[in-house]
C-alpha cells in the first residue's frame, strides 16, 4: 500500500468516527422514550388535548419551514455549519424541556427540534464530500449504525433508570441534555470539505481562497483615493454579480437534476410510496405515546410503563428487517409494486388494531411490528431508488422525497391534528391513519395487479411468436 492510500484510508477512518461518534451522542436521548409521560407530570402539567392539538404539530411545520433553506445552504456552506447547527438545535430543544414551563415554551422546544431534523441533511451528506467513493458504502453504514445504535442505547437505558432505579423523568431530560452537548462538542472538530455537489469542485473551492486572498492583498498596497475607490466598487458589483450568477446557475442544474431523476417511471412509484408512507410513519411515531397514555394512563405508576422497552424492541427489529433484506432474492422490477401494496395492507392492519385494542400489550407488539415492517420495506425503497443514480443524486432524491413526505404531513396535520380544524384526539388519529395506508394499499396493489397482467400477456405473447416461428426445414419444404 503506497503512502497515499495509506493516508486516505486515515483520513476517511477518522472523519468517518467522528461523524458516528456525533450520530451516537446526539441520538442517545433516554428522555425521548418517556417523552408524553414527562409532560403530563406534575414538571410541566400539560393536558392531553395542549400535548396533541397545540405542541406536537409545531414540529411538522417548523420542519417543513426549515427543510428548503437548509437543504439549498447545506451545499453552499460546506455541512459543517449545518452539523454544528444540528447539535444547537437539539441543545436548544433539551435545554427548555428541563428549564421552561408552558404552552408557548414548548411549542419553542418543538421549533427547536425540527431545526435539528431539518438540519439531518447536512449531517448524512457530510459524509460524501470529505473522503474518497471507495469508502462511500462502509462510512454509509456506519454512519446509519451509529444512530441506530444510539437510538438503542437510549431506549434500553431509560427502561432501566425508570423501572429499577425508579428515576424520575426529569432526570432523563438532563442525561439527554449532557450527551446532545457531548454531541455539539464534537461537531465543531469535523474539518470543512474542500467541495459540495453544486456550489463548490475540488479545484473551484481552492481557487476562490487564492483570489480572495490575492484581493485583500491588491486592497493592501494600493494608494487611497479615487482610484481605489472605484476599483473597490466595480470588485464588489463583480462579487455581487458573482453570486447572484452562482445561484443562478446551481439553481438550473438542480432543477435540471430533479427532471433528469423523476421522468424513470420505475423511480417515480418508489419514490411516490417512499413519501406517503414516510408521512404516515412519523404521525405513528410522533402520536403513539399519546395513544398508550390513552389505553394506560402512566401516571402513579412509573415502574410498570414499559415505553422504553417497547422502543427498544422495535428499533431491534427494524434492524434486523433491514439487514435481512441484503438477503432476499426478488424480481423486484416486476413484483415491487404489489409488494408495496401488501405492506401497505399490513401496516392498516396493525394501526387498526391499536386503535381497536384496549389491552396495552396488544398496541405495544402492534407497534413494534409496524416499526419493523416500515424498516423492511423502507429500505427495499432505498435501494431500488439508488439503482442508477450517482452517490450525489442519490442524495437529491433522498431529500426531495423527504421534502414531500415532510409537506404531505404538515397539511395532514393541519387538518387532523390542529385545534385550529378537526383536532382529533390521539385514539381516533390512529383510525384515521389506518385508513390512509389502506388508501395507498389499494393504489399500488391496482396499479401492480396492472403492471404484473401487462407482463404476463406481453410474455405470453412472445412465447406464441417463437413457437409459430418456421425453422429450417419448414422453410425448405
Amino acid at each position: 500500500m503506497s503512502m497515499d492510500e495509506s493516508e486516505s484510508g486515515y483520513k476517511w477512518l477518522r472523519h468517518t468516527i467522528l461523524l458516528c461518534s456525533f450520530g451516537f451522542f446526539t441520538h442517545l436521548v433516554p428522555s425521548e422514550a418517556f417523552i408524553t409521560p414527562y409532560l403530563k407530570g406534575p414538571h410541566k402539567n400539560l393536558t392531553d388535548q395542549e400535548l396533541v392539538n397545540q405542541i406536537f404539530p409545531v414540529w411538522s411545520y417548523s420542519y417543513t419551514a426549515f427543510l428548503i433553506p437548509v437543504f439549498l445552504l447545506t451545499d453552499y456552506l460546506r455541512y459543517k455549519p449545518i452539523v454544528i447547527l444540528q447539535g444547537l438545535g437539539f441543545i436548544g430543544s433539551c435545554t427548555l424541556l428541563v428549564f421552561a414551563k408552558g404552552v408557548p415554551m414548548m411549542q419553542l422546544m418543538q421549533v427547536s427540534y425540527g431545526l435539528a431534523t431539518a438540519c439531518s441533511i447536512g449531517y448524512y451528506s457530510y459524509i460524501y464530500s470529505v473522503i474518497e467513493p471507495e469508502y462511500y458504502q462502509k462510512a454509509t453504514s456506519y454512519v446509519r449504525t451509529s444512530t441506530k445504535v444510539g437510538l438503542f442505547i437510549s431506549a434500553l437505558l431509560s427502561q432501566l433508570l425508570v423501572s429499577l432505579a425508579r428515576l424520575d423523568y426529569y432526570y432523563l431530560n438532563v442525561i439527554s441534555l449532557i450527551n446532545v452537548s457531548i454531541g455539539f462538542v464534537i461537531s465543531l472538530f469535523l474539518p470543512f470539505p474542500s467541495r459540495s455537489l453544486y456550489f463548490y469542485g475540488q479545484n473551484e473551492a481552492v481557487n476562490s481562497k487564492i483570489s480572495t486572498e490575492g484581493g485583500n492583498s491588491l486592497l493592501a498596497i494600493t494608494d487611497p483615493g479615487e482610484e481605489h475607490l472605484e476599483k473597490e466598487t466595480q470588485g464588489g458589483k463583480r462579487s455581487q454579480q458573482s453570486v447572484f450568477s452562482k445561484w443562478k446557475t446551481v439553481l438550473q442544474q438542480l432543477l435540471g437534476d430533479i427532471r433528469q431523476c423523476y421522468s424513470n417511471s420505475n423511480l417515480l412509484r418508489w419514490s411516490i410510496w417512499w413519501a406517503l408512507s414516510t408521512c404516515g410513519y412519523s404521525f405513528v411515531v410522533n402520536y403513539i405515546q399519546n395513544l398508550w397514555e390513552i389505553i394506560a394512563p402512566s401516571q402513579g405508576k412509573e415502574s410498570g410503563v414499559y415505553n422504553g422497552a417497547v422502543e427498544g424492541a422495535a428499533q431491534i427489529l427494524g434492524a434486523a428487517a433491514a439487514f435481512s433484506v441484503g438477503y432476499i432474492k426478488v424480481d423486484w422490477k416486476k413484483w415491487g409494486e404489489m409488494f408495496l401494496g401488501f405492506g401497505s395492507v399490513i401496516n392498516a392492519g396493525l394501526l387498526f388494531v391499536m386503535y381497536m385494542t384496549s389491552e396495552i400489550l396488544i398496541c405495544y407488539v402492534a407497534y413494534a411490528m409496524f416499526i419493523g415492517l416500515y424498516n423492511f420495506v423502507i429500505t427495499i425503497a432505498q435501494f431500488q431508488i439508488a439503482i442508477g443514480l450517482s452517490t450525489e443524486r442519490f442524495a437529491l432524491v433522498f431529500g426531495i422525497n423527504t421534502f414531500a413526505a415532510v409537506v404531505l404531513n404538515s397539511i395532514l396535520t393541519l387538518i387532523i391534528v390542529d385545534d385550529a380544524v378537526l383536532g382529533l384526539d390521539a385514539k381516533t388519529q390512529f383510525l384515521f391513519y389506518s385508513v390512509y395506508f389502506a388508501i395507498i394499499a389499494a393504489a399500488y396493489l391496482c396499479h401492480g395487479g396492472y403492471i404484473l397482467r401487462k407482463q404476463c400477456h406481453i410474455q405470453r405473447n412472445r412465447n406464441l411468436d417463437v413457437a409459430e416461428e418456421p425453422t429450417i426445414d419448414d422453410e425448405k419444404l
